[in-house]
């Protein structure tokens, strides 16, 4: 059976750029004048460019065109693959500390001496154990507020939260507000639960209340997810005015609030959380990967009592409980004061970083909080993202652009950069290398 018209063109030009006669980077024709080249219909042409968009050979950018991809760099690299071996990896944030393999040790110990070793190699309540529930509710106390530990639910994950939230509250096609940027795990969550993500404006990761009742009047809106406290990937901390407005925006049109605290640890001073000013409609998602270790995976939901039960029929569908080993570690580390030191220890180590890389960008526009492990670094006009990331693979450092993190058509070009797993006496020669690069592009 002879190929579709359209079908043949994308062939066409993908057989081009593999052969190297459409050179990454190149500016592909408009779809009419596409169309036109071939003697083709406007439709035809746009499906032959959706074509080769699908199989992530060209992509497309609102306003500026479309564009040729380097092939040898992945569309997702970092966001779904890990670093290639050899590669200084600056698209996961992994913050580490030396003595964090002793921390380990000493907890395994501890673990080993208690008298209820056997009890966690059976099935556990879903939620997590009671008192352990008890312990991290209360040491969130001092920044939240009370919380009833019966609506405190243990995850596997911050990350295995928010999917929870998910499966268990959202039906497949409700619409849930976002900021333009956000955190790439909720958009892959909301796509495979058949969530529609709406962007809403904002100024530097803190999102327009009058945008959000906006998007209210323009369509039924279900929730809206949030990071008021250190937002991921611009670092921002929402005023309480901000919250305030937001909240009541969220009472007027019946809106759940999903308030995501990964990296909230970072700010020691940070305005009342949405839980403690609207906890009748705040679901809050915490985890101790970014404080303690990425590679234990624990994390915990905080819900009005009218949502817990679906929210544990969920952890039972998907994981059935949280390991009670690790749960068992980390709730040891909450009460002897190892996870206030290793916050604490992030803290200093993240400052410390950012005044690195402010020193050595130099002029460059950086957004980031001043002890995060990340930065937000927004290109100068007309300069692409793609080709400085491709040049830096070059040079084996792995960074991604804007394009994981945008819920927008239209994505802003800049460079992620997540430096809080880096040794520190490598990350001058990272962050210079990065500079030159950058500096480059504006002449290329």
């Amino acid at each position: 059976m002879e190929k579709a018209r359209y079908i043949r063109l994308a062939d066409m030009l993908s057989t081009a750029i593999q052969e190297g006669k459409l050179a990454p980077g190149t500016k592909l024709p408009t779809h009419r004048a596409f169309a036109e080249q071939c003697g083709v219909a406007l439709a035809t042409a746009t499906r032959a460019y959706g074509v080769l968009e699908r199989r992530g050979m060209i992509v497309g950018e609102a306003g500026r065109g479309t564009f040729v991809r380097d092939l040898g760099l992945p569309p997702t690299l970092g966001i779904r693959h890990t670093a290639s071996d050899g590669l200084i990896d600056l698209v996961f944030n992994m913050p580490g500390d030396a003595g964090d393999a002793d921390m380990l040790r000493a907890g395994l110990r501890r673990l080993a001496a208690a008298g209820d070793l056997e009890v966690m190699l059976r099935y556990q309540p879903h939620g997590g154990r009671t008192h352990e529930r008890r312990i991290i509710a209360e040491s969130l106390a001092s920044t939240l507020g009370p919380i009833d530990p019966e609506c405190l639910l243990v995850t596997s994950g911050g990350q295995h939260g928010l999917a929870t939230i998910a499966l268990g509250l959202f039906r497949r096609g409700e619409r849930i507000a976002t900021d333009t940027l956000t955190y790439p795990g909720f958009r892959s969550i909301a796509a495979l639960q058949g969530l529609e993500l709406v962007p809403v404006e904002g100024r530097r990761g803190v999102m327009d209340p009058n945008d959000l009742e906006r998007q209210c009047r323009a369509g039924k809106l279900r929730a809206v997810y949030l990071m008021p406290t250190v937002h991921n990937p611009l670092g921002a901390v929402m005023d309480e005015a901000t919250r305030l407005r937001l909240i009541e925006i969220a009472r007027v049109h019946d809106l759940l609030l999903i308030e995501d605290a990964a990296y909230a640890f970072l700010e020691p001073d940070p305005p009342p959380s949405l839980i403690a000013l609207a906890p009748e409609r705040t679901i809050y998602v915490g985890g101790f990967s970014k404080s303690l270790a990425t590679g234990l995976r624990l994390g915990y939901l905080i819900a009005p009592a009218t949502h817990t039960d679906r929210l544990l029929e969920a952890i039972r569908a998907t994981t059935w409980n949280a390991p009670a080993l690790i749960s068992g570690l980390v709730t040891g580390w909450v009460e002897d004061d190892t996870l206030a030191n290793s916050e604490e220890t992030r803290r200093q180590g993240g400052a410390e970083r950012q005044q690195l890389c402010r020193a050595v960008l130099g002029r460059s526009p950086v957004l980031s909080h001043r002890n995060a492990g990340f930065a937000w670094l927004p290109l100068e006009k007309g300069v692409r993202a793609e080709p400085i990331v491709t040049r830096l693979k070059e040079r084996n450092i792995s960074v991604c652009g804007a394009e994981p993190f945008a819920t927008t058509v239209a994505v802003p070009q800049a460079l992620r950069l997540a430096f809080g797993g880096v040794p520190r006496d490598e990350l001058k020669g990272v962050f210079q290398t990065v500079r030159e690069a950058v500096e480059g592009a504006a002449v290329w």
